[in-house]
């Protein structure tokens, strides 16, 4: 919310909601690597909310599914089809692992809109390990998959053979420009949403415009509630795309 300011106005501070503080001591003690912080703590509440689902809904399953049940099967059909229509049937083996990013992003997105929570998917550390973990994955898997002949995929046979080398060159700095730009779309929007509900909020406590602010609240919190949706859908599509680059590098 505002705060008075020393010159009578008021103060925002829409960036404070993304520091990361310990959850047991002082404010400002040092975080290490070990310390439990208000983003290890949201995090695993995401782990917990997908294993309430996917464990705990689905034990009883039966013909006639529980509302748990028909929730963890709308999610496994739609991201298998995603899979299975973007990369191949010969992909399908990689679900698993691309249904787990899925669902992380999508419950931490989530949660996040809950009012004095916390969004670890704004966190570029978090995105990052995320978009860097896709890319080491799909090189690492087109290598084993192709051999030598992955490099195919920076090779534009189409092209005129003048023109091949300089996009070559174009396709490697794209390639490797992936995980960054991965990882930084996620957080980045993630981050701007919040930091923009945040603003608006404190508008709120001003009188003359509250009416606006609080409706203006509650569109971008709908809008969030949207983009939180599309970003998890967006990033898992993209590693379903580089997947496929993997195992098709001549396509």
């Amino acid at each position: 919310m505002a705060e008075p300011a020393s010159d009578g106005g008021l103060s925002f501070h829409p960036m404070d909601q993304f520091i990361i503080k310990p959850l047991f001591g002082a404010a400002g003690d040092k975080v290490a690597w070990y310390t439990v912080t208000n983003l290890t703590l949201w995090m695993a509440l995401a782990v917990v909310c997908v294993l309430g689902l996917f464990v705990l809904a689905t034990r009883r399953r039966a013909i006639v599914p529980s509302r748990g049940q028909s929730v963890a099967e709308l999610f496994y059909g739609f991201v298998y089809k995603m899979v299975e229509d973007v990369t191949g049937k010969d992909a399908v083996r990689y679900f698993p692992y691309i249904f787990t990013i899925f669902l992380f992003i999508f419950f931490a997105n989530f949660l996040a809109l809950i009012p004095m929570s916390f969004s670890p998917t704004s966190h570029i550390a978090v995105t990052a390990v995320l978009g860097f973990g896709v890319f080491f994955a799909v090189t690492i898997l087109g290598f084993v998959k192709n051999g030598a002949s992955f490099l195919g995929l920076f090779w534009v046979s189409s092209a005129p053979l003048v023109l091949r080398p300089i996009l070559a060159v174009i396709e490697v700095i794209s390639y490797f420009v992936r995980p960054v730009s991965h990882s930084i779309r996620l957080a980045g929007n993630i981050m701007a949403g919040h930091a923009v509900l945040k603003v608006f909020a404190g508008f709120a406590a001003v009188t003359a415009v509250a009416p606006v602010a609080v409706l203006g609240v509650v569109a971008i919190y709908g809008l969030e509630v949207l983009v939180s949706a599309i970003q998890a859908y967006v990033f898992t599509i993209l590693t379903c795309v580089y997947l496929k680059d993997a195992l098709h590098p001549s396509h």
